[in-house]
């Protein structure tokens, strides 16, 4: 069955347009609620965490209003990295989790998605269920029925030591200086502290959310910010986090961007360097120079469909440890059960002291091909299967078959089409691309 509701990453819009709305999170807590309810043999109860978005604070009230009527427990943990919502769910022993974010886009929008008891997204069958409860009319139990709501003040100190219990007791950062971006958003009390507990010196930028600035010109979206940042200050990297904390990119001390495929390396390497790593998962957008390093290493490379469900996906599949995308969203499945960017990036900082090398040193041995990636704004309407659209894709795949990759994608958690090429030929590249960007607007 198709769904309703539920996307590639959970049910997300804008603030105000169907679904979006107060009463339909009402609705949703409560169909969430009946479902887990039924699903669950421990006690009922669901944690719900949000990044700093203003619209937040209401979207929990509707959640909260919602699992309450349905009979179910609520832990309330404020604002807290999504991958923090994925821990805290399993060390509750809850029923699930909810996550109210819309990741890295701007505060005009927002989502929610779910974690099951296990700390993995919601299997496709659950989804369906709670749609079909959204689209009956709530019943709220009687009094002696109702959930209760508990807010858990400590949920922070929680997961920080949880972060730092993923690297070796004994790494001290205290040689290292460091510049952290948290993008107004979810991990701007959490990061800090674990950089900080654990020696390091850090320059913080991006931590005062006000419900309005998050992702706002700054964070792994907006890298310019913790590049200069880190040139100014002489720091030997930079790190920044996108809104909900489940991605992380790094600059290193030249104020270079160091993206996810190449920090996917790195964890893999140093992992392999003292136990076998059987594999890692990219997905079809990881660069072919990326691919190439990992064969170097004789490390096997799986690619997956865009999206960190797929990745996941594929990693259980081929039984790998480590899976990512280049924009940051990196899976250490033996730490966390999906992206965690504070996790991610101290994997990265281990295996940076480890070396005792700067971080432009280790990511030297990777030769990326030229690729460029392109995001064309299009009406909801837009046809992408239009004869016009698929041939104009055929002919740039022809061309770049021989020396590199296309790949012409819908988003799948906005209105944009995203077009990516590589290729050695990198003036090749940015023709095809142009040309492609420009048919898919003369067709919106």
């Amino acid at each position: 069955m198709k769904k309703k509701y539920f996307g590639t990453d959970g049910i997300r819009g804008t603030v105000g347009s169907f679904p979006i709305t107060a009463d339909f999170m009402l609705k949703t807590g409560w169909a969430a609620g009946t479902v887990f309810k039924k699903h669950s043999k421990n006690k009922h109860r669901v944690l719900i965490g949000k990044d700093t978005r203003v619209s937040g604070y209401m979207f929990e009230s509707a959640l909260e209003a919602g699992l309450i009527a349905a009979g179910v427990d609520v832990f309330m943990l404020g604002p807290m990295p999504t991958p923090a919502i994925a821990y805290l769910t399993r060390a509750f022993r809850a029923s699930a989790g909810i996550v109210i974010s819309a990741s890295h886009n701007s505060f005009e929008d927002n989502g929610i998605k779910f974690f099951s008891s296990d700390g993995y997204k919601l299997a496709d069958e659950i989804e369906l269920e709670i749609e079909q409860f959204i689209d009956t009319p709530v019943v709220t139990n009687t009094a002696d029925k109702l959930g209760k709501a508990v807010r858990i003040n400590d949920a922070t100190g929680r997961y920080v030591e949880f972060c730092k219990a993923s690297v070796p007791q004994r790494l001290n950062l205290s040689r290292y200086k460091i510049v952290v971006d948290c993008a107004n958003g979810a991990t701007y009390n959490a990061a800090r502290k674990v950089f900080k507990e654990l020696g390091a010196s850090v320059t913080s930028i991006s931590i005062e959310p006000d419900g309005f600035n998050i992702n706002e010109s700054c964070g792994s979206t907006h890298m310019e910010n913790v590049c200069a940042r880190v040139i100014q200050e002489k720091a030997d990297f930079g790190i920044a986090f996108d809104g909900d904390g489940d991605r992380v990119l790094f600059c290193d001390e030249n104020g270079e961007i160091v993206d996810g495929d190449e920090l996917l390396y790195l964890i893999a390497r140093d992992f392999h360097s003292h136990t076998n790593c059987q594999g890692v998962v990219g997905t079809v957008m990881t660069n072919l120079g990326v691919e190439h390093a990992f064969q170097e290493l004789g490390i096997p490379f799986f690619r997956a469909s865009v999206g960190d469900r797929n990745v996941i996906e594929l990693m259980k599949e081929k039984n790998c440890k480590f899976g990512g995308e280049s924009s940051g969203h990196i899976v250490c499945s033996d730490l966390n059960t999906t992206g965690d960017g504070i996790i991610s990036s101290l994997q990265v900082v281990a295996a940076i002291v480890k070396s005792g090398v700067t971080l432009s040193s280790l990511v030297s041995s990777i030769k990326k091909v030229p690729q460029h990636m392109v995001n064309v704004r299009v009406s909801k309407s837009f046809d992408f299967e239009h004869k016009t659209i698929k041939q104009a894709i055929l002919e740039s795949e022809k061309k770049l078959k021989s020396k590199g990759r296309l790949l012409v994608r819908p988003s799948g958690t906005e209105p944009v089409i995203r077009i990516m090429a590589e290729s050695p030929d990198e003036a090749m590249v940015v023709t095809e691309i142009n040309k492609l960007s420009e048919i898919i607007k003369n067709h919106n």
